[in-house]
């Protein structure tokens, strides 16, 4: 898969976000790079934020964007084909995005998106 189709993929991963939810994310920016940091090597995405639920009425003005990172290399290595790879982008996407919203993993997993 190309960088600008994978970039699509991720795309329409975003648009399977019902509206209601996506128009509630609030400061976060979904960024492709290649490769997670060194010490993860196996990372497939990343939220590093404050998720909405932790937000007081101090957070916001002048805050940094929230980032979801999609990583690429690990995710195209471990899916065997086209179809595979578009699933664990969509999984990857809804997963880093549930975290912004304050779900940790062991829900996703419960909800079948760990």
């Amino acid at each position: 898969m190309t960088h600008a189709e994978f970039d699509d993929a991720v795309d329409d991963a975003i648009d399977l976000i019902p509206d209601e939810l996506f128009r509630a994310m609030d400061n976060v920016a979904i960024l492709v790079e290649e490769e997670p940091p060194a010490h993860c090597p196996g990372l497939l995405g990343l939220y590093e934020g404050v998720p909405l639920t932790a937000r007081d009425g101090g957070w916001g003005a002048g805050s940094l964007p929230d980032r979801i990172y999609v990583y690429r290399g690990p995710l195209q290595r471990m899916c065997a084909d086209r179809e595979e790879l578009v699933e664990e982008i969509t999984v990857t996407v809804i997963h880093e995005v549930a975290h912004h919203f304050g779900i940790d993993d062991d829900r996703l997993h419960e909800l079948g998106w760990g």
